[in-house]
């Protein structure tokens, strides 16, 4: 297996997981931002009144996007199945 066939899969690894991990993440991180300020304004130092909201809308998401997400991890195993012949030999 030639050094530049282990750097392709590792990169499209990397993109797989950070496209998966980043529809999780990134409205997480904006109902937190957006929690942030409701609580800086309001002077509410409650910690479960940014946890719950986040916490929901990563469930909302994953139950939203799961299908395609796992659709996605599925394609890729399935490619690097397909190829291992290719990249051993």
């Amino acid at each position: 297996m030639s050094p530049e066939a282990v750097l392709t899969v590792f990169q499209h690894t990397l993109q797989l997981l950070l496209v998966l991990i980043m529809i999780v993440l990134i409205p997480a991180l904006l109902v937190g931002l957006v929690v942030a300020m409701f609580q800086a304004a309001t002077q509410i130092n409650e910690m479960t009144l940014s946890f719950i909201p986040k916490l929901l809308v990563t469930i909302w998401v994953l139950m939203l996007a799961g299908s395609w997400m796992l659709q996605m991890l599925l394609d890729f195993t399935r490619r690097m199945f397909d190829n291992i012949l290719l990249l051993i030999g």
